[in-house]
């Protein structure tokens, strides 16, 4: 199958004279049930210990199933946790190379950070150094699926779970500039059943 470019070719009449309109695509976006799996907070790398300077992670990190966001979960004693900031090294759903630091933590409390952007591979986790060795720092992925389009509007028309509509419009987070800000969040968890959404390209 030859590929498609839906933004060449992209103008058609109207019935005024001199005034075109944009043509518009509706794509099928599709991640399959063993690709759309339930969101982990260890599912990129298991909990990292403190230590007294920043760790450097290069190795030991297990890929996405599909391009999704990153999320970053403190523990251990929670005295010893601090409000550091996770740094992501890794690509986007094109292969490009990106990078997000994602949300400080609270300090002294266990608790997740969510991250924004789509990653396909993660290449190095920079872990800051917290207050004291019994902090851990744990990496996984959230529920954001990375869009493969640079949207500038919100063109998302329908959702489905397990090929159930959503009674819920799921959140789409648009970026016309970069590709990683491109993401759906279903109204419903993802539990490796497949996920439909149509949108308009």
């Amino acid at each position: 199958m030859s590929r498609f470019y839906p933004k060449f070719d992209k103008y058609i009449p109207s019935d005024v004279q001199g005034k075109k309109a944009e043509r518009s695509y509706i794509a099928h976006f599709k991640v399959s049930a063993t690709k759309a799996t339930v969101a982990s907070t260890t599912g990129i790398h298991a909990a990292v210990t403190s230590t007294a300077s920043p760790s450097v992670v290069t190795t030991g990190i297990t890929q996405p199933s599909v391009p999704r966001n990153i999320t970053a979960t403190a523990g251990g004693t929670a005295t010893d946790i601090k409000a550091i900031q996770v740094v992501i090294e890794g690509t986007n759903y094109a292969g490009e190379t990106i990078t997000e630091t994602l949300p400080a933590f609270t300090v002294d409390t266990a608790g997740t950070v969510t991250g924004s952007k789509a990653f396909k591979t993660i290449t190095k986790i920079t872990i800051p150094a917290h207050d004291g060795t019994g902090a851990t720092t744990a990496i996984g992925f959230g529920e954001k699926l990375g869009l493969p389009y640079k949207l500038a509007h919100n063109t998302v028309l329908a959702s489905y779970l397990d090929n159930t509509k959503e009674s819920t419009a799921p959140v789409v987070t648009i970026d016309s500039a970069n590709l990683e800000g491109n993401t759906i969040d279903l109204n419903s968890s993802l539990n490796s059943k497949v996920v439909d959404a149509y949108l308009i390209v």
